[in-house]
């Protein structure tokens, strides 16, 4: 099993997002998502959330906020889980990203994007939960067929 990170940087309504064009073989090509990507040896969550924002973006988060745990099954993919974080306190200036095309999105026109089905999921959750959340994405191919929030089957 994979542990990957994922941050929602949150400014005047938008969030950061990535357009993902770049890397070869990549599973989120044509995607947009938050900012992340795998654990380096030793690394806490926290660790790697900041690292990966500050690599990918250039920005220093100085208050991440640890939201969920999401993992993704899959029969296509290795199973993975990410630790999903948000953070409004950040510093720095966004520099060209290796992986993508970074720009700010309004939360509201998120739903417009190439994104994947179980991302507006944990999307409207963190909009909607007030603590810490645990969810299940699973998938069949590229389709979402089911998920559980907290242990409970929603889809």
């Amino acid at each position: 099993m994979k542990n990957t990170t994922l941050c929602y940087i949150e400014k005047d309504g938008c969030y950061l997002m990535m357009h993902r064009t770049v890397k070869k073989n990549d599973g989120n090509d044509g995607k947009w998502l938050g900012i992340g990507g795998h654990f380096e040896e030793n690394e806490s969550p926290y660790d790697c959330a900041k690292r990966e924002v500050f690599e990918e973006t250039g920005l220093k988060m100085n208050s991440p906020i640890y939201r969920a745990l999401v993992t993704f099954c899959s029969d296509k993919y290795e199973t993975e889980q990410m630790h999903l974080f948000t953070c409004t306190d950040f510093s720095g200036e966004i520099s060209p990203c290796s992986e993508g095309t970074l720009a700010w999105i309004k939360k509201s026109d998120i739903k417009t994007l190439n994104i994947w089905e179980g991302d507006l999921i944990f999307l409207d959750l963190i909009d909607t939960c007030k603590g810490f959340f645990s969810l299940k994405l699973v998938y069949r191919g590229n389709e979402l067929t089911e998920y559980y929030v907290n242990g409970e089957k929603n889809g």
